[in-house]
C-alpha cells in the first residue's frame, strides 16, 4: 500500500506537468515564403537592386524562423510558373504563405502582369504569352489558412511599355500597377508605390522600399497591417514624400504578426534575440546577411561587430582582385619583355607591375589588419557573453537535479525494484565541442571547395593539415594548418568554386567537378602515364623447317681429299688418272697402301 507522502509526491509532478503543457503555445504555426528578385533582363537595360533585394528579404524571413523560404533569381517565364507551381504545394499545409517579388510588372487593361527575365514583348498581346498575372500568383497562396501575402516591389518605370506595339488603339497600357482588390478573405496585396504611380530604386543597394520591409515587417507580435503602416511612413520620409507604398485587402479584428512573440518563463535577456540574429548571419557569413542583420539593428554592440566582419569580407575581396591585377600586370611586362618592345613601353609595363604588387601587399596588410580586428572584437564578445554563459550552466544545473529529484520520487512511489541497475552519468559537453564543431565546418568547406577528399569528422588529423596546406598553396592564402580556426572557415568561405583541382584515380580524367572514365579508341591502350597510346603492329616473322632451308640452300663443292707422300708431292696426271683394277685389289684407294709406297 502506498503512503500518503507518496501520494502527495505523484499530485505535485503533476500538477508541475500540467503547468508546463498550459504555458506551451497551443499550436506551432508553419510559415512558408517565396522570394523573386529579376535584375539580369534579357532585351531591356539590367535592373541594379531587385536581386540585392531579394536576398535582404530572403535573409530576414529565413532570421525571423520561417520554415521554408525559397529564394529564387533571374527566372526565365517556364521556370517562374514552375516555381510557383511547387511553392503551392507547399503552402497546402501552411498558416502563413509569403510571396515577395523585385522586378518588372505592367498593367494592361486593368490586369497586373509580372515579367520575367526573358520576355520580349514585342506588342501588347504578347504579354499574355510572355508575362504571368497577378492571379496566378495569388493562386499559389490560395492554400493558406492564416494569411496571405503578396509583396510587390515592381511598380517601376517600365522600358516595355515605351517601345511596346498596339495591337487595338483602345487598349490601355498603366504606368506602375493597377489596383486590386482581392476576392480571398485573410489576404494582402502589398504595392512599393500607390496604384498608377512608380517606385524608385534609390542610391543604394537595396530600395528603400526593401531596407522598411527589413527593418519592420518580421518584428514580434507587431500586426503585419501595422508593420506595413511603419514601411509606409519610413519610405515617405526617405523619398522626401515622392514614393508612397499601399496594401490593399483586409484581415479581421485579430492581430496577425508574421513573427509572434515567443513566450518565456523567466525575464529574458534583451540582447538575446540580437545575439541570436548575430551568430545566424556569421553563420551564413555573406554580405547580404550581415546587411540584413545592420538594417534590423543598426546599433549596439553587435551592430559594431557586423560591420567589422564586413570590413574583413571587404578586404579579403579587395586582396583578391589587387592579387589578380597584379598577376595580369607581371604577364603583360612579361610579354612585352620576350617579344622586345619599344624601352618605353618596357618601362611603362614595368613601373605598372611594380605599383601593381604594392597594391597587393597594401591589401595583404589590410586583410591582416580586418582579420585581428574582428578577432579582437570576437574575444571583447566571449568576454561579455561569458556571465551570461555561467548562468545559463546554472539553471542547466538546476533543471538536471529537478529531474534528479523527479526520477527519485517515482522511485520511492514504485517501491525498491528487484535488481537496481547503475545509473547512467550524463555529462554535458565540454569546452573542447567548440574547437570540434569549427574543425568539422572547416573541413566542410575544405570539401567543397575540392581540397579535402575524406569525410568532415571533427578531428583535425594530419589529413586536414595537409588539405588546409593545399588550399593555401592554390588560394595564395597564409592559413595557419596546425588548428582550425574562425579565420580558415572564413578565408574558405569567400571561395564560391573550386580552389584545388580535382584529382582522378588511374583510369579517370577531371571532368568539371567530376571524375569521368577514360576511354580509349580502338587500336590504343591506356599507359602508365593515364594516357592514350596506339598500339604498335608486330611485324610478321617467316618460319621455314629444316629440309626446306636445306634444300633453298645451293650446293657447295666438296673439298678433294689430297694426300702427299713423302719421297714427292703429287702431280696433276696422277691425281687425275682413274685406279687400274689391280690398283683396286692391292687397296690403292686406301690410305695405308698409299702410304706403305705399293701404290703410285
Amino acid at each position: 500500500m502506498k503512503s500518503p507522502g507518496s501520494s502527495k509526491l505523484r499530485q505535485f509532478f503533476l500538477a508541475a506537468a500540467l503547468l508546463l503543457l498550459v504555458c506551451q503555445p497551443a499550436f506551432a504555426e508553419k510559415r512558408v515564403a517565396l522570394v523573386l528578385g529579376n535584375s539580369a533582363y534579357q532585351n531591356v537595360a539590367r535592373l541594379p537592386n531587385p536581386v540585392n533585394d531579394g536576398t535582404v528579404i530572403a535573409a530576414t524571413l529565413k532570421n525571423a524562423g520561417f520554415d521554408v523560404v525559397e529564394e529564387r533569381h533571374d527566372l526565365p517565364a517556364a521556370e517562374t510558373r514552375r516555381a510557383l507551381r511547387d511553392f503551392a504545394d507547399r503552402a497546402r499545409d501552411a498558416d502563413i504563405a509569403v510571396v515577395y517579388y523585385a522586378g518588372h510588372g505592367i498593367e494592361v487593361d486593368g490586369t497586373n502582369y509580372l515579367i520575367p527575365v526573358d520576355a520580349k514583348l514585342e506588342r501588347d498581346t504578347d504579354v499574355y504569352d510572355e508575362a504571368f498575372s497577378l492571379d496566378r500568383v495569388l493562386l499559389a497562396i490560395e492554400p493558406a489558412k492564416q494569411l496571405r501575402l503578396v509583396i510587390l516591389d515592381a511598380c517601376r518605370d517600365n522600358p516595355f511599355a515605351k517601345n511596346m506595339k498596339r495591337t487595338v488603339a483602345s487598349r490601355a497600357i498603366g504606368q506602375g500597377l493597377a489596383k486590386i482588390e482581392p476576392t480571398s478573405p485573410n489576404m494582402l496585396i502589398a504595392y512599393s508605390a500607390k496604384a498608377g504611380s512608380t517606385a524608385l530604386d534609390g542610391d543604394a543597394k537595396n530600395s528603400p522600399f526593401t531596407m522598411a520591409l527589413a527593418k519592420h515587417l518580421t518584428t514580434p507580435g507587431l500586426d503585419v497591417r501595422r508593420a506595413f503602416g511603419f514601411v509606409r511612413d519610413e519610405v515617405l520620409k526617405t523619398t522626401s514624400y515622392r514614393q508612397e507604398p499601399f496594401v490593399y485587402g483586409s484581415l479581421g479584428g485579430e492581430d496577425v504578426p508574421l513573427v509572434p512573440v515567443k513566450a518565456t518563463a523567466s525575464p529574458a535577456n534583451p540582447q538575446a534575440d540580437i545575439r541570436r540574429d548575430y551568430e545566424l548571419a556569421q553563420q551564413v557569413g555573406n554580405k547580404a546577411a550581415l546587411n540584413a542583420f545592420l538594417a534590423q539593428y543598426p546599433d549596439g554592440f553587435y551592430a559594431e561587430l557586423a560591420r567589422s566582419q564586413l570590413a574583413k569580407i571587404a578586404a579579403e575581396e579587395a586582396r583578391v582582385a589587387a592579387t589578380e591585377k597584379a598577376r595580369l600586370a607581371e604577364q603583360e611586362r612579361a610579354r612585352l619583355a620576350a617579344e622586345g618592345a619599344q624601352k618605353g613601353q618596357q618601362a611603362k609595363a614595368e613601373a605598372d607591375a611594380k605599383a601593381a604588387e604594392q597594391a597587393r601587399i597594401a591589401a595583404e596588410k589590410a586583410k591582416q589588419v580586418a582579420q585581428e580586428q574582428v578577432a579582437a572584437a570576437e574575444q571583447k564578445r566571449t568576454a561579455i557573453e561569458a556571465p551570461a554563459a555561467g548562468k545559463a550552466s546554472e539553471n542547466k544545473a538546476s533543471e538536471n537535479k529537478v529531474v534528479a529529484d523527479n526520477k527519485a520520487a517515482d522511485e520511492v512511489a514504485a517501491g525498491p525494484p528487484a535488481a537496481k541497475t547503475q545509473p547512467t552519468n550524463v555529462a554535458a559537453l565540454s569546452d573542447g565541442s567548440a574547437p570540434a564543431d569549427i574543425a568539422k565546418s572547416v573541413q566542410t568547406e575544405l570539401r567543397r571547395v575540392g581540397c579535402l577528399s575524406g569525410a568532415a569528422d571533427g578531428e583535425w588529423n594530419a589529413a586536414s593539415q595537409r588539405s588546409l596546406a593545399l588550399f593555401n598553396r592554390h588560394a595564395g592564402t597564409r592559413l595557419n594548418v596546425k588548428l582550425a580556426s574562425t579565420d580558415a572557415l572564413d578565408a574558405i568561405k569567400l571561395k564560391q568554386s573550386r580552389v584545388c583541382p580535382l584529382v582522378c584515380e588511374q583510369g579517370f580524367k577531371p571532368d568539371g567537378d567530376r571524375c569521368s572514365r577514360i576511354v580509349c579508341a580502338e587500336g590504343s591502350f591506356l599507359n602508365d602515364d593515364n594516357e592514350c597510346e596506339k598500339r604498335r603492329a608486330k611485324k610478321p616473322v617467316a618460319k621455314r623447317d629444316r629440309d626446306d632451308r636445306e634444300r633453298a640452300a645451293p650446293l657447295r663443292p666438296q673439298a678433294k681429299q689430297v694426300i702427299v707422300g713423302r719421297s714427292h708431292a703429287p702431280t696433276s696426271a696422277s691425281m687425275a688418272r682413274p685406279l687400274t683394277g689391280e690398283e683396286r685389289e692391292v687397296g690403292c684407294n686406301s690410305y695405308g697402301a698409299i702410304m706403305s709406297g705399293k701404290c703410285p
